[in-house]
């Protein structure tokens, strides 16, 4: 008789969490059915039925990174770069994420010439912006804008808001910089962390994909982009 093998706990961790990401992806989809078959009939239920839609898409959105990060750690992760409009995975997620920025009075302009295409993997790249979308809904006052151009012959994506900002701590440090004593302070920062990596896995030639932050125009507030060689 030989002894059995010891658990992989990451491995049990990594299934579960996919399991939960597709019953809290259940959810949010009979979330907006319920608020579109019953508009809420005044402010009260209105600030409910988004506070409810917003930790639903928060919760999705980090088990997403949660899984994604596991497999790239286990290079499990495939990266699947094709010829993409740039314009079909913004309104993509804009669309995705439309019942959120109603329910938050939140308002969106995209600035993206039509027959701009580039090369990268869609749902990885879609994945970074639905993140970003989801905490700039949080943070903004009531506007967001998300643009997309080529500048140095690299695809740059920024998404900008008119909130408060982002903290003096963030915009000097590294964005991929993942401390253990965040993890345990549960401040890790981890969507910039996703962002970075799912970035950094874009390469053409010897130049990789990177993010920045910053504050200030076109809103007034936080400025997210993201660069695609």
């Amino acid at each position: 008789m030989t002894d059995a093998q010891p658990l992989d706990f990451s491995t049990v961790l990594a299934a579960s969490v996919h399991d939960m990401k597709n019953s809290v992806g259940m959810l949010l989809a009979s979330l907006e059915s319920v608020i579109e078959d019953t508009p809420p009939e005044n402010d009260e239920q209105s600030r409910r039925f988004s506070t409810l839609h917003y930790e639903a898409s928060r919760i999705n959105s980090e088990l997403i990174q949660l899984l994604t990060l596991y497999r790239m750690q286990n290079k499990v992760l495939p990266v699947r770069i094709d010829e993409h409009f740039v314009i079909d995975i913004l309104e993509d997620q804009i669309a995705r994420n439309h019942t959120l920025l109603e329910t938050r009075g939140v308002a969106i302009e995209l600035v993206c010439d039509h027959d701009l295409n580039w090369y990268f993997d869609d749902d990885l790249l879609g994945s970074v912006v639905q993140n970003i979308l989801v905490n700039c809904v949080r943070y903004t006052h009531s506007a967001i804008r998300i643009s997309a151009e080529v500048e140095n012959d690299q695809l740059c994506i920024a998404i900008a808001d008119d909130g408060p900002g982002y903290p003096a701590s963030m915009l000097v440090r590294p964005c991929c910089q993942l401390e253990e004593s965040e993890v345990t302070d549960g401040a890790t920062h981890l969507g910039l962390y996703f962002a970075e990596k799912i970035a950094q896995s874009h390469r053409q030639n010897d130049v990789c994909g990177s993010i920045s932050l910053a504050n200030g125009e076109p809103l007034g507030g936080g400025v997210f982009t993201v660069r695609i060689p």
